[in-house]
């Protein structure tokens, strides 16, 4: 089961989230982010049990500061009412790669994965390859594995085709997100449940031919020309 004292101190967080109230609660925090940590190897020693490239990946490589950037956001709470655990292999978080993310925060634990956010040239990228190899996308995304955990892949859709593709293709619907990932919410009772890492490791093993998918055409943009 997922470590209560992690929802529990979240929660009480976002009811006091002022530093005066975090420094009072510091050492509850330190036992928060050591059982976040050790949390973060499972995740990751599971993973590379399907993706290899994982096994090099340490918990810093794959968390992030509980502490908010509030230079130009007109929300000046100091801090992150949730954590994300972002294991992407084989660079970690900071790479354009896709990887598997799991947030928790109270009410509002999931699993995700795909490409989230692409930048244009990235998006435009995947949308070619989509185009180009049909085929290979839609069995991924129909596959029952895939099906079971994840919807189709899209968030904060275009009203109509995108630029450069037939408005009369069959599939076009596939090419209109902006976001190419895909989200699938853990219920209570698999946070409480003995198997909770268990029921997340399904779900990100079920989500890796997507991102495969989708590195293989980041890889073709980032990677260093021979």
């Amino acid at each position: 089961m997922l470590d209560k004292r992690i929802l529990s101190f979240l929660r009480s967080l976002r009811r006091h989230n002022d530093r005066v109230w975090f420094n009072e609660h510091k050492e509850k925090y330190q036992e928060v982010k050591v059982a976040v940590e050790s949390l973060t190897s499972r995740l990751i020693a599971g993973i590379s049990e399907f993706d290899p490239d994982a096994a090099g990946l340490r918990p810093a490589d794959c968390l992030y500061r509980i502490y908010r950037d509030t230079r130009f956001s007109p929300d000046k709470t100091p801090y992150k009412t949730h954590i994300g655990i972002y294991i992407n292999p084989p660079y970690g978080k900071k790479s354009p790669r896709c990887g598997y993310y799991l947030h928790l925060e109270p009410d509002d634990v999931l699993v995700a994965g795909g490409a989230w956010c692409p930048e244009s040239q990235i998006l435009k990228a995947i949308r070619q390859d989509i185009f180009d190899n049909v085929d290979e996308y839609l069995e991924i995304i129909r596959s029952p594995e895939y099906t079971r955990e994840f919807p189709v892949p899209g968030l904060d859709l275009l009203k109509t085709a995108p630029k450069g593709f037939p408005k009369d293709w069959e599939h076009i619907d596939l090419l209109r997100p902006r976001d190419f990932s895909a989200m699938s919410s853990i219920s209570d009772s698999d946070l409480s449940s003995p198997d909770f890492e268990d029921i997340v490791l399904r779900k990100m093993k079920a989500i890796k031919p997507l991102n495969d998918f989708f590195n293989y055409t980041i890889d073709s943009l980032t990677s260093p020309s021979e």
